[in-house]
């Protein structure tokens, strides 16, 4: 029988007072957190999927372990929008993996990338990611951060499922399994999982891995900023992405920086 989380079996009456949770306007988030904190990541889905129906978006990066969240959602919702950000600057393999999980559990994909082409970008400013922390930055913004804020905005999100774990970073331990970021209601199913939760999940649904997670890249993002680490390192180490070690979605921005970003259009 198919498991979510192994060794933790449902319990129907937390699953129920959280879907009862379900407002017309707004919704009450520390009582919601306080109610889905240890529930299974497919009652979480269930939950979200209750909340904000057609709103509801996921995003993936087709990375090492992708295929367990899409699994995972797909499940329950099906039809929910996939947003994929192709920065110009993905492994050959990832644009060859995200088309094979498409066709597997044939993924409503949204494919978005930067208004700016990749050779065009280089061409006026160099290559941002070698660059300062403000290089960096701009280059984070005009890859990642206005495609997806571009997403959310002609999907008409309310909802955002991501796969965020407590153990991948810093800024992701402190993580609730919703918050809301910039309008926009985050909701982290498997936040609370291990890596050995995550094996135990992929072995369980024969799900397959990114095909260079065999080759010691284990967290697979840009070709420029993602390299293989040994198993004695974090994961994230093979990543550069400044000191955060975040691509720069999933971090909350400032109002003064919201401000900004709707004053310049983007």
């Amino acid at each position: 029988m198919p498991v979510d989380k192994p060794g933790l079996e449902p319990q129907k009456e937390h699953v129920a007072e959280a879907l009862r949770l379900v407002p017309s306007v707004g919704f009450d988030i520390d009582e919601v957190n306080d109610t889905l904190e240890g529930a299974a990541p497919d009652e979480i889905v269930r939950w979200a999927l209750r909340t904000f129906g057609r709103g509801l978006i996921m995003s993936s990066s087709f990375g090492a372990e992708s295929a367990l969240m899409l699994h995972l959602v797909t499940r329950d919702a099906p039809d929910v929008p996939v947003v994929f950000l192709d920065t110009g600057y993905l492994f050959p393999e990832t644009y060859q993996f995200a088309e094979e999980l498409t066709q597997k559990l044939k993924l409503n994909l949204r494919v978005y990338g930067p208004k700016m082409t990749a050779a065009r970008q280089e061409a006026l400013y160099g290559r941002l990611w070698n660059g300062s922390d403000e290089d960096l930055a701009k280059y984070q913004q005009m890859n990642k951060v206005e495609p997806m804020d571009r997403a959310l905005r002609e999907l008409g999100a309310t909802g955002w499922l991501a796969g965020l774990r407590r153990g991948q970073t810093e800024f992701r331990a402190r993580l609730r399994v919703v918050e809301e970021q910039d309008g926009v209601f985050k909701v982290h199913p498997i936040l609370g999982w291990s890596k050995q939760d995550i094996r135990d999940y992929m072995i369980a649904h024969d799900l397959p891995y990114h095909p260079l997670y065999h080759f010691g890249y284990r967290s697979i993002g840009d070709t420029h900023s993602t390299t293989p680490t040994t198993l004695d390192q974090d994961e994230r180490d093979g990543r550069q992405l400044g000191e955060k070690r975040e691509c720069g979605i999933h971090l909350p921005r400032t109002p003064e920086a919201n401000a900004s970003l709707k004053s310049s259009g983007l």
